[in-house]
């Protein structure tokens, strides 16, 4: 059995998952939300580090996962989600963790079979898959996805036979 803690990056909310896998069974452990309230940009991903740190802390993953972002229309937006982004790397592997980085309709087609499902099929699917996980918002579920997709691709190179060249 693997622990694994998904992240949906972001500056106000950065959404969190933690699962448990073993062969294709998943297990919800817990989700939520870290908050960065608001202040400057430093005060703020200090925020998000203490709070993740933590999450990490008292869950104890073993791997995990980040959601990669897109770049929208306004740059600086863009710029400080990669910043709160780079806080859901970077902790995770000051604590050791290899970390995995999965595009959004990557993370979609797995939980939903399909890249383009909208939020509400994925908390559905997120459910479904996880009976009894009382989803947080829907950074949660979202971050829930992350972790199922990770625990999902582990499984499939895990069992996978190596090729040789």
């Amino acid at each position: 059995m693997i622990r694994v803690l998904g992240i949906d990056p972001g500056l106000v909310n950065l959404g969190w998952g933690v699962i448990e896998a073993d062969r294709g069974r998943m297990r919800h452990v817990a989700n939520g939300s870290c908050h960065s309230g608001k202040g400057d940009l430093a005060d703020r991903l200090l925020q998000l580090h203490r709070q993740l740190s933590g999450i990490i802390d008292s869950y104890r993953p073993q791997t995990a996962a980040v959601e990669q972002t897109f770049v929208n229309k306004d740059a600086v937006a863009t710029l400080k989600l990669g910043q709160a982004r780079a806080i859901a790397l970077l902790v995770p592997a000051q604590f050791g963790l290899t970390v995995g980085e999965y595009a959004p309709n990557k993370v979609k087609k797995c939980v939903v079979g399909v890249g383009h499902a909208d939020k509400r099929q994925v908390q559905h699917m997120v459910r479904m898959q996880l009976p009894g996980a009382d989803l947080t918002g829907p950074d949660a579920a979202d971050a829930l996805a992350v972790a199922i997709c990770h625990a999902f691709y582990m499984d499939a190179t895990a069992v996978a036979p190596k090729v040789r060249a």
